[in-house]
């Protein structure tokens, strides 16, 4: 049999330390193939580039022999990876190691999870991978050594058909992660702010600059997990449709 073929992506860019730790782990389970943004793509969620043309560039690190940077986002990789860079489908899809946890409703902004997501949609066992810290020079050890254990049993182990997994990891050193849990998405909330500045051409600007707010107290949540100093690890699946919702609405819109 041939050894897996895995497609690592991100959104923080193909430059990015975590993407390089990440490819390096995933390296030891199979044939590594890096497509990432040539750029800075975070919180772009699921967009993809229908405006103007895709373009690929090979990449050259130490190590990583199979590197292409795209001028989209991170779903915009996964795509055209599958479908043009691949000489087959991968067995595993995934993306990381993001800088800042992709907890409750962040998942629905970032760009890692929507690499992943992408994944999913086409049937491939795909995970998102982050660090909860923003910290450009965190130490990514730690997560590379999860994000190998997890890749590893996902390879393994079959998930569910239309699910991914979401993988948050807490700041700490190896010696001091208690361990995994599986967790559920918390219910916490952004109030968002935009921060008026001023260029230096004496012209107005905004800079986001909301606050987190943790509202979910659940030991089972994703924010609660990684907070307690777990990795976190939450079930993905997309199907939007509120089922509770589909009685009430027949009975105020159903002419029958």
């Amino acid at each position: 049999m041939p050894e897996p073929l895995i497609l690592v992506s991100n959104d923080d860019g193909i430059d990015s330390n975590g993407i390089y730790v990440l490819a390096m782990e995933m390296m030891k389970l199979g044939e590594v193939f890096v497509v990432a943004p040539d750029r800075q793509q975070s919180a772009v969620g699921h967009a993809l580039t229908v405006s103007k043309p895709l373009r690929i560039s090979k990449y050259q690190r130490i190590d990583i022999k199979n590197g292409f940077a795209i001028n989209g986002t991170p779903a915009d990789c996964v795509k055209l990876a599958i479908s043009r860079i691949l000489h087959r489908k991968p067995d595993l899809v995934v993306s990381g190691i993001n800088h800042g946890q992709n907890t409750s409703v962040n998942m629905l902004y970032s760009g890692t999870v929507s690499a992943a997501t992408e994944g999913m949609l086409v049937g491939i066992p795909s995970m998102a991978i982050s660090l909860s810290s923003y910290d450009l020079n965190s130490d990514m050890s730690a997560s590379g050594i999860y994000s190998y254990r997890i890749a590893k049993e996902l390879l393994e182990n079959k998930m569910p058909l239309g699910t991914f997994i979401n993988v948050n990891i807490p700041n700490l050193e190896i010696g001091k992660i208690k361990g995994m849990r599986i967790t559920k998405q918390s219910n916490s909330s952004w109030d968002d702010a935009y921060e008026k500045r001023i260029d230096p051409f004496g012209k107005e600007y905004y800079w986001f600059s909301g606050v987190y707010n943790t509202n979910d107290n659940n030991p089972e949540s994703d924010d609660i997990a990684v907070t307690e100093g777990f990795v976190s690890i939450t079930p993905v699946h997309y199907n939007l449709t509120n089922f509770d919702a589909i009685d009430k609405l027949k009975s105020i819109f159903d002419s029958d």
